[in-house]
């Protein structure tokens, strides 16, 4: 027999811009068309959770933030059938779609015209439960860690399909840079694809983490110009950029073999500036790559169950909350902060 819900759930909402974490109980809402309630498990801590603190895209407050959301269904819309009460699902970035726009009937739903985005244009997952759109949603492992598994749904799937996208050949060099919550995964997906993995980040003391994931190359950029050091270890067929500094990757195109690519999976500040002469000479591009949406996080979670892909992550209970943004803010977190409800 289900358990009845609560008339009130705690959540951790901005309140205003640029304010911090506001611990409240709220009343609870049953779905509406279309959604789903779920009864969240674990929910990761992105870089992105700043768009809902400052109101990027105009949704206002209060708003709960939290994308990488793991949980149990615990009550349907009127006219949701795909999934029931008791499923465990995640949902991610992608929060939602028309499914009418060009996009969506291309297949790139998480640029609909109308794209709806967990945790910042719509509640998301820092609380004990949050309505999701029933499209947005994907079916998890029972077994699987909620901890774990949570960032998945945007840190992993960013990258996974953003090495998917590549279409590279089994072998050749991927270089990845940025030793954080993206890239530290990106060097696992990348060697268990069948890539020679060079990481690249900043200082002595990353090597060993960089080659236990699986790095079979590790590049200091204290040390000099990291794209001449890639080069030097024979170039790259694609460079994957996951750290927020221009000045970081841009200097890798020089590193890039023959029609290589950098490719660009994390929103930076300001200009980018390449050395156009040099991309022609070897027919090099520069491309960005969108959030995940809902299959491609089925995709990810899939390929990290069967390949086990370890999200190294540091836990906190909800009503730290603004520890753990903070923690992530401040990059003291080692690799991936979760906020889990247990």
């Amino acid at each position: 027999m289900t358990p009845p819900l609560p008339e009130t759930y705690l959540q951790a909402a901005f309140k205003s811009q640029g304010a911090n974490l506001t611990l409240e109980h709220v009343p609870l809402k049953q779905p509406t068309k279309g959604e789903i309630l779920v009864k969240v498990e674990a929910c990761g801590v992105c870089h992105s959770e700043v768009f809902a603190q400052q109101n990027t895209f105009g949704a206002g407050f209060p708003m709960v933030p939290g994308h990488e959301i793991i949980g149990k269904v615990v009550a349907v819309g009127s006219d949701v059938a795909e999934w029931k009460v008791g499923d465990r699902i995640g949902s991610g970035y992608h929060g939602g779609f028309d499914g009418t726009c060009a996009q969506c009937k291309s297949g790139w739903t998480q640029m609909c015209n109308n794209a709806s985005y967990n945790g910042i244009t719509r509640n998301g997952g820092f609380a004990e439960y949050v309505n999701i759109r029933a499209e947005a949603a994907v079916r998890v492992p029972d077994e699987a860690d909620a901890a774990k598994l949570a960032p998945l749904l945007c840190a992993g799937s960013t990258v996974f399909s953003a090495l998917k996208s590549a279409n590279i050949t089994t072998g050749q060099t991927v270089a990845v840079q940025g030793l954080g919550g993206l890239g530290h995964l990106a060097i696992q997906f990348a060697r268990r694809m069948g890539y020679r993995v060079i990481a690249i980040s900043r200082g002595p003391e990353k090597e060993k983490a960089a080659r236990e994931l699986g790095a079979h190359e590790y590049i200091d950029a204290t040390k000099g110009d990291a794209g001449e050091a890639l080069w030097a270890l024979g170039g790259a067929q694609l460079a994957l950029t996951t750290a927020l500094s221009n000045d970081a990757f841009t200097p890798l195109i020089k590193g890039l073999g023959i029609t290589g690519k950098l490719l660009i999976i994390t929103g930076v500040p300001g200009d980018i500036t390449v050395d156009a002469t040099a991309m022609i000479m070897r027919g090099i591009s520069v491309q960005a790559w969108p959030v995940a949406n809902a299959l491609d996080n089925e995709k990810t979670i899939a390929f990290a169950h069967l390949h086990q892909v370890d999200c190294a992550i540091e836990t906190f209970p909800l009503s730290r909350a603004q520890d753990a943004f903070d923690a992530m803010m401040n990059g003291t977190v080692r690799f991936r902060a979760v906020i889990t409800m247990n």
